[in-house]
């Protein structure tokens, strides 16, 4: 609590951890440039001390703290302004930085009807750059080809509209691609049939979104389960078949050319 009181003033967090304590677990159990998660920040005693200890740090906060004391103790610790807590110990001059990140709000919602619609909150160029890191496409909209607004290869494009596609608008589009590039059309929805245009693919923006993630979350409740595995590393067993035909290609490797020299 003196901490924070030397740091804050009168405005102090309920519940502070001491930055010895927090000092003595990362000394146990990391290295310096090690990452360190904190996903409950708090107030930000564990980014300071990591800080201080010069290693790396992640920090995680719902509330309103990450405004009335994280950042502003991070940049108390970043401009060598924090002398309390390890600051001495861990021989800290100030340095460094850091980058933070605001969520964003859902990007699907209910309706009266219980009908899963896009958020009123997303303006145009927010919802395609959504699209696009959902689908795996580079947010890169064209200046002069309204429908390539983003692309995932040279020649296969991403367009994200709220219209409601018909079959006629459908066919332009398809038209307007033609048969070297490919598109991914994002859309509120589509009328006519999907298959009449090989080079097109069509995705409705609220069910693409509710199977790519989980939304609608205002706790730590998301499903983790049945991530990817990591590709196991390919080890090349010698046999003795392999080690015999290895031998023989050096052997024959080192012997003399049949003009002598180099055989350039």
């Amino acid at each position: 609590m003196k901490e924070m009181l030397a740091l804050f003033g009168n405005d102090v967090f309920s519940t502070p951890k001491p930055e010895r304590l927090i000092h003595t677990l990362l000394h146990i159990a990391t290295n310096p440039n090690d990452l360190v998660l904190d996903s409950f920040a708090g107030s930000g005693t564990t980014g300071a001390v990591a800080h201080k200890m010069r290693r790396r740090w992640i920090m995680i906060e719902l509330g309103e703290h990450c405004h009335t004391h994280i950042i502003p103790r991070l940049k108390k610790v970043i401009d060598g302004e924090d002398k309390g807590g390890i600051t001495e110990a861990a021989a800290w001059k100030g340095g460094g930085g850091f980058r933070y990140f605001a969520l964003a709000p859902s990007l699907i919602t209910m309706d009266k009807y219980s009908q899963a619609v896009i958020n009123k909150e997303y303006n145009a160029v927010m919802l395609t750059q959504a699209m696009c890191k959902l689908m795996g496409f580079t947010y890169a909209p064209s200046d002069s080809v309204y429908w390539q607004q983003g692309h995932s290869t040279e020649t296969d494009f991403i367009y994200v509209t709220t219209q409601t596609l018909d079959q006629a608008q459908l066919a332009a589009l398809s038209e307007e691609v033609g048969d070297n590039r490919s598109l991914l059309i994002c859309c509120s929805a589509f009328r006519g049939k999907a298959e009449a245009f090989p080079n097109l693919t069509l995705r409705k923006i609220p069910r693409a979104v509710l199977t790519k993630c989980e939304w609608g979350h205002d706790d730590y409740s998301l499903n983790v389960q049945n991530l990817p595995l990591a590709e196991e590393e390919q080890v090349d067993i010698p046999t003795p078949r392999k080690l015999k035909a290895k031998a023989k290609a050096k052997a024959k490797s080192s012997e003399p050319s049949l003009f002598g020299g180099d055989d350039e």
